[in-house]
């Protein structure tokens, strides 16, 4: 069989850097592109010296320039494409609360978190083959309300509804669509201590189900799965990467360890 090629955008660092890895790993050549063309590279000699196939393409996902390079570079290698993870995703630029947002927010919140998705999505379309794959990256906040981060929630659930779609449209080329929802997740952009923000380490065990916050590993995990052969029937749906936030739905676990409270706990 031939090397699968499989694009990650975004997949330098944090939960796109595991996704390159964990596809190179089990054989793919990585199209890794990221705005970061100093990150890109160090992710690909890293692969490189696991004895995996990685090619950068530096730029930002959000220029259809680059879009083009993207696609363009992973077509080249084979003539098919099989694997697209759309990664990249932001909830910044940030404000207080929508009432202080401005239209140039809400712009770029939809070329970095859905406009991309689209223009990639289209972009592979003509190199896709039956068993190609396509994972978006979604949030769980597509799913539950979000202070001061309307426009990114709704973008991210437009990406989610997105997924939907084109996975009834491709299925009949054989060609699958998913999509994850991370939650707190200790990366770069989201660091332990930010999310903690001078918190106590023994309140995460209360917040979260499984009792601790995510690794870009865990998402890396589920995307070779939804890449895989095993996922070869799963289509259409965003799986929650969250230790089950979303399933407890504001049900926290009680400081005293007597059960569950809606409240949640202080020290």
């Amino acid at each position: 069989m031939d090397e699968r090629v499989s694009v990650v955008t975004g997949g330098a660092g944090g939960i796109g850097g595991a996704i390159s890895r964990a596809l190179a790993v089990r054989g793919d050549h990585v199209v890794l592109n990221d705005i970061d063309a100093d990150a890109a590279e160090t992710t690909a000699k890293e692969i490189r010296a696991d004895g995996g196939a990685c090619t950068v393409v530096p730029g930002d996902v959000t220029s259809d320039e680059t879009v083009a390079a993207i696609v363009g570079t992973a077509a080249g290698l084979r003539g098919a494409i099989d694997v697209l993870v759309n990664n990249v995703g932001d909830f910044r630029p940030a404000s207080r609360d929508f009432a202080h947002s401005t239209p140039e927010q809400w712009q770029r919140l939809y070329e970095v978190n859905l406009r991309h998705v689209f223009a990639m999505t289209y972009a592979v379309l003509p190199h896709l083959v039956a068993g190609s794959s396509i994972v978006n990256v979604s949030t769980v906040e597509a799913y539950r309300g979000i202070p001061a981060s309307a426009p990114y929630s709704a973008f991210k659930a437009g990406v989610s509804a997105f997924t939907k779609s084109m996975a009834v449209e491709l299925g009949p080329l054989g060609v699958r669509v998913n999509a994850i929802a991370p939650d707190l997740t200790d990366t770069a952009q989201t660091s332990r201590a930010a999310m903690l923000r001078g918190r106590s380490e023994e309140l995460v065990p209360l917040w979260l189900p499984l009792g601790r916050f995510a690794e870009a590993e865990d998402h890396a995990g589920v995307v070779d799965f939804l890449t895989s052969d095993a996922a070869r029937f799963v289509t259409g749906h965003t799986v929650p990467v969250d230790g089950g936030t979303l399933a407890a739905s504001g049900w926290f676990r009680r400081h005293d360890g007597k059960g569950w409270t809606n409240m949640p706990d202080q020290p």
